[in-house]
Protein backbone atom coordinates (compact mmCIF):
# COMPACT_ATOMS: atom_id res chain seq x y z
CA UNK A 1 0.00 0.00 0.00
CA UNK A 2 1.27 3.47 -0.90
CA UNK A 3 2.29 5.79 1.55
CA UNK A 4 0.95 9.19 2.02
CA UNK A 5 2.81 12.19 0.06
CA UNK A 6 4.40 14.07 3.08
CA UNK A 7 4.83 17.89 2.40
CA UNK A 8 8.71 18.85 1.98
CA UNK A 9 9.96 21.21 4.65
CA UNK A 10 12.83 23.26 3.18
CA UNK A 11 13.81 26.12 0.82
CA UNK A 12 11.14 27.41 -1.41
CA UNK A 13 12.33 27.83 -4.91
CA UNK A 14 12.34 31.63 -7.08
CA UNK A 15 9.63 32.26 -8.15
CA UNK A 16 10.33 35.52 -10.69
CA UNK A 17 9.72 38.05 -8.51
CA UNK A 18 12.59 40.53 -7.18
CA UNK A 19 13.11 40.73 -3.51
CA UNK A 20 12.64 44.57 -3.65
CA UNK A 21 9.04 44.75 -4.33
CA UNK A 22 7.54 41.40 -5.11
CA UNK A 23 6.54 42.83 -8.54
CA UNK A 24 7.63 40.00 -11.49
CA UNK A 25 11.22 41.42 -12.87
CA UNK A 26 9.82 42.53 -16.39
CA UNK A 27 8.56 45.67 -17.80
CA UNK A 28 5.39 46.57 -19.14
CA UNK A 29 3.17 45.18 -17.02
CA UNK A 30 -0.33 45.68 -16.45
CA UNK A 31 -0.29 45.32 -12.76
CA UNK A 32 -1.86 41.96 -11.45
CA UNK A 33 1.39 40.22 -11.80
CA UNK A 34 2.49 40.08 -8.52
CA UNK A 35 -1.08 39.29 -7.51
CA UNK A 36 -1.27 36.08 -9.48
CA UNK A 37 1.91 35.30 -8.21
CA UNK A 38 0.54 35.67 -4.98
CA UNK A 39 -2.90 33.47 -5.32
CA UNK A 40 -0.59 30.74 -7.13
CA UNK A 41 1.88 31.04 -4.29
CA UNK A 42 -1.35 30.11 -2.02
CA UNK A 43 -2.53 27.51 -4.27
CA UNK A 44 -0.03 25.35 -4.47
CA UNK A 45 0.77 25.12 -0.72
CA UNK A 46 -2.89 23.51 -0.67
CA UNK A 47 -2.76 21.62 -4.27
CA UNK A 48 -1.62 18.26 -5.42
CA UNK A 49 1.02 19.14 -8.81
CA UNK A 50 -1.12 17.22 -10.77
CA UNK A 51 -3.93 19.29 -10.00
CA UNK A 52 -1.52 22.62 -9.91
CA UNK A 53 -0.31 22.36 -13.46
CA UNK A 54 -4.01 23.28 -14.92
CA UNK A 55 -3.50 26.41 -12.70
CA UNK A 56 -0.17 27.07 -14.21
CA UNK A 57 -1.04 26.34 -17.77
CA UNK A 58 -4.11 29.30 -17.42
CA UNK A 59 -1.18 31.75 -16.07
CA UNK A 60 0.73 30.90 -18.90
CA UNK A 61 -1.97 31.57 -21.21
CA UNK A 62 -2.96 34.76 -19.68
CA UNK A 63 0.93 36.12 -20.32
CA UNK A 64 0.96 34.51 -23.52
CA UNK A 65 -2.32 36.50 -24.55
CA UNK A 66 -0.87 39.88 -22.81
CA UNK A 67 2.68 39.26 -24.86
CA UNK A 68 0.53 39.17 -28.17
CA UNK A 69 -1.78 41.84 -26.97
CA UNK A 70 1.81 44.18 -26.55
CA UNK A 71 3.07 43.22 -29.85
CA UNK A 72 -0.14 44.27 -31.49
CA UNK A 73 -0.71 47.39 -29.78
CA UNK A 74 2.66 48.38 -30.98
CA UNK A 75 2.57 47.29 -34.53
CA UNK A 76 -0.49 49.37 -34.52
CA UNK A 77 0.73 52.41 -32.74
CA UNK A 78 3.64 52.00 -35.39
CA UNK A 79 0.97 52.25 -38.29
CA UNK A 80 -1.09 54.85 -36.67
CA UNK A 81 1.50 57.12 -36.82
CA UNK A 82 3.16 56.69 -40.31
CA UNK A 83 2.14 59.38 -43.16
CA UNK A 84 2.04 56.06 -45.87
CA UNK A 85 -0.34 53.40 -44.10
CA UNK A 86 -3.43 53.47 -44.49
CA UNK A 87 -4.91 53.77 -41.24
CA UNK A 88 -2.53 57.10 -40.64
CA UNK A 89 -4.03 59.40 -38.17
CA UNK A 90 -3.08 62.85 -38.16
CA UNK A 91 -3.44 64.13 -34.50
CA UNK A 92 -2.40 62.67 -31.32
CA UNK A 93 -5.95 62.44 -29.87
CA UNK A 94 -7.05 60.24 -33.00
CA UNK A 95 -3.89 58.01 -32.73
CA UNK A 96 -5.45 57.27 -29.35
CA UNK A 97 -8.99 56.72 -30.28
CA UNK A 98 -7.64 54.17 -33.23
CA UNK A 99 -5.79 51.82 -30.60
Amino acid sequence: MAEPKKKRAGKRKSNGRSKSNGSPERTGSLGFESKLWDAADLLRNNMDPAEYKHVVLGLLFLKYIEDAFEERREELRGAVSDPDSEYFEETEAAREDAL
